[in-house]
């Protein structure tokens, strides 16, 4: 199981990391900016090979990956200058317009986030769970009062209500909503509305005060969900409603978590790093394909935040450059903006050092 675990984890990420790369490396060469190198890893470099004016590398360090477009970090005499060492200026990132540069910025993360939809349209066709609206009986138990009264699997309980009362029935819409009432009057006489095979009808049952663990006052189980599939023209666009509102609530909680941070208050476990992200892997291996592509597509959607967050570093962070250079009317000096990717990066990776030291005593204390 660990090694299923591993290579799972390895092709996961090597796959979210591609196709984020692959992202910027698309967009750059349609503008026509120079592609230098592009490398899956971090450095050093393991290996490495030249096709045309781009060199593609395997690197030693497997978390991450990167595409050096020329003149991204351009020194800013060079910039002013026209020095542009051979290449051809308009081959440089910096000599772009900021829509060009703000396009290959987004580029990555929107990839990330149309492959969290493509994944999710994809199990979406497979069937997926999903509230029903009704409370359906899913088993009853031999000898309780749920199988005296006649009740049956498959049965739906429409609604509740005391026997002995005037008052409107209750509408069951959740198996929520049928557990506490029930569990407000037990040893009462209810009245239940079920439909069985399209006729509707009555049911009278006394809910125990006392019962075996596990089977309840009535001795049933009930369901408050569906399977639902849907065709090939319906899945992108729920997909695409899904991982918006998931990125969206993803959002507010990486928000508060680096508020939290930043104010020096307990994170507790909301925050995982490579050590935990394996781990969490290895708990969908165990639920089967389906529940790893759902994994996969939540973690390559969280990618996406986190890498548009404005983080000096970050996609987010050098998109903020370019929207300043707008607001300002020119360009921030280089120099400036390379110290602060810099900086950012040694936090960042100062943080993945502080998370997975977290994730190993986590495993310690086996929580």
């Amino acid at each position: 199981m660990i090694l299923i675990t591993a290579i799972t984890f390895f092709i996961i990420l090597s796959v979210l990391v591609f196709i984020h790369e692959f992202g910027h490396y698309s967009v750059a060469r349609f503008f026509g900016v120079h592609v230098e190198e592009f490398g899956l890893g971090l450095p050093p470099r393991a290996f490495g090979r030249k096709i045309g004016h781009t060199i593609y590398s395997l690197n030693w360090l497997p978390f991450g990956g990167f595409v050096k477009l020329a003149g991204e970090d351009e020194a800013e005499e060079h910039e002013q200058k026209g020095t542009v060492k051979g290449t051809k200026r308009f081959e440089y990132f910096w000599a772009r317009s900021k829509k060009e540069r703000a396009a290959i910025l987004v580029a990555g993360v929107t990839m990330n986030f149309l492959l969290a939809v493509a994944l999710t349209a994809f199990l979406l066709t497979q069937g997926v769970p999903e509230p029903s609206g009704t409370v359906s009986v899913k088993k009853v138990v031999e000898g309780s009062p749920a199988a005296a009264a006649g009740l049956l699997e498959g049965d739906v309980l429409v609604s509740i209500k005391e026997a002995a009362t005037t008052v409107e029935p209750k509408k069951l819409t959740t198996a929520g909503g049928l557990i506490s009432y029930v569990g407000d009057h037990k040893g009462k006489l209810l009245t239940f509305d079920v439909v069985r095979s399209g006729e509707r009808f009555a049911i009278l049952i006394t809910p125990r005060v006392t019962y075996p663990v596990g089977q309840g006052p009535m001795g049933v189980a009930v369901s408050d969900v569906e399977t639902r599939v849907y065709s090939l023209s319906e899945a992108p666009g729920k997909a695409v409603v899904v991982n918006l509102t998931r990125g969206r609530d993803m959002l507010v909680s990486l928000v508060a978590t680096l508020y939290r941070l930043v104010t020096f208050q307990s994170v507790g476990g909301e925050v995982s790093g490579p050590i935990g992200i394996a781990r969490v892997t290895g708990e969908a291996v165990k639920f089967g394909w389906k529940a790893v592509i759902e994994f996969m597509s939540i973690l390559s959607l969280n990618l996406a935040v986190l890498n548009i967050l404005p983080i000096p570093a970050l996609d987010g962070g050098r998109l903020a450059f370019v929207f300043l250079e707008k607001i300002l009317g020119k360009k921030v000096r280089p120099a400036f903006e390379r110290n602060a990717h810099q900086i950012g990066m040694i936090i960042l990776i100062g943080l993945i050092l502080l998370v997975s030291i977290s994730d190993i005593m986590k495993l310690g204390s086996g929580s």
